[in-house]
């Protein structure tokens, strides 16, 4: 059993703005595992960080817990257009990755909202919950342990998935879910018609793709994924997804360009490349898990 004291403990990292990123994510992904009432008033209280990726993962854990006392912060983050696009974004999609019911009406008003990353993601959580309301009950878990914002389709056939996934006149609920079809197939067509998806669609869209794509691990969209993050015209979110694409892969092809932006002029993107120098380490050292913050503690 984990004491409160420990919890508090791993808060007290998460929290600290003077530790380094790294080890507040891992602090922060402890904390998720952990799960409780105590952990979510940690997570919470981060998004007062001034980071704004550190708070877009905030809300990412959160929603992956699928705790609906996180659902008032949430909501919260949401609706205060203050909080950075990449962060109110993250909160809209955790509400949708919790599945209540009850957070419709506010998903349906935000998906106007003027700012176009905060209405997509609030439409695709508006079809989600719809979607689960339509059916019953969740889709099939993810071979990758995720909660999605989109059940994946039921086509199996990898050019029709990949002509459904470019097609920009069809609903993105609809693209979202030849995505992560897609994605479960895995393979290297499926992941090079992902790859694809890094030069279409919205900004949105494209960090889905990187997300998708890190998800994966697979050396094959290194090029793409490289190409997406070198690029100052793309959107930062998009970038800082494929430089944690890039960590989770930890391929040595993708080292020398995280460490090249790291340095990068936008925060959230040597923040993330910052992490996923971290996650590369990971992958190819010998630590048993990722989320080791109570390992970090007892030692």
């Amino acid at each position: 059993m984990v004491t409160e004291e420990e919890v508090a403990a791993i808060g007290r990292t998460l929290l600290d703005a003077a530790q380094p990123l790294p080890a507040r994510f891992r602090a922060l992904f402890t904390l998720r595992n952990l799960g409780g009432p105590a952990a979510i008033d940690c997570i919470v209280r981060g998004f007062a960080d001034s980071s704004a990726l550190l708070k877009h993962e905030l809300a990412f854990c959160l929603g992956q817990m699928r705790d609906r006392a996180a659902i008032p912060a949430l909501l919260g983050v949401l609706q205060d257009s203050q909080q950075e696009p990449m962060v109110r974004h993250e909160a809209g999609e955790a509400l949708g990755a919790i599945g209540d019911p009850e957070v419709l009406d506010v998903l349906r008003r935000y998906s106007e909202d003027p700012v176009v990353e905060v209405a997509e993601t609030c439409q695709l959580a508006v079809r989600r919950l719809e979607w689960l309301q339509e059916h019953g009950e969740e889709p099939g878990s993810s071979p990758y342990h995720s909660v999605d914002p989109a059940p994946p389709a039921e086509e199996t056939d990898v050019a029709a998935l990949h002509a459904v996934l470019l097609d920009e006149s069809r609903p993105l609920f609809d693209r979202y879910r030849a995505m992560f079809a897609l994605r479960n197939l895995g393979g290297r067509d499926a992941v090079l018609a992902l790859a694809d998806g890094l030069r279409a669609g919205s900004a949105l869209f494209r960090h889905e793709i990187g997300y998708v794509l890190g998800q994966m691990q697979d050396e094959a969209c290194v090029p793409q994924l490289t190409a997406a993050l070198r690029s100052r015209a793309e959107n930062p979110m998009v970038r800082h997804e494929c430089a944690e694409a890039l960590g989770s892969i930890a391929r040595p092809s993708c080292l020398d360009t995280l460490r090249a932006f790291a340095q990068d002029e936008e925060r959230v993107v040597r923040e993330s490349c910052e992490v996923a120098l971290d996650m590369y380490e990971y992958e190819n050292g010998p630590q048993f898990q990722y989320a080791d913050g109570l390992c970090r503690l007892q030692a």
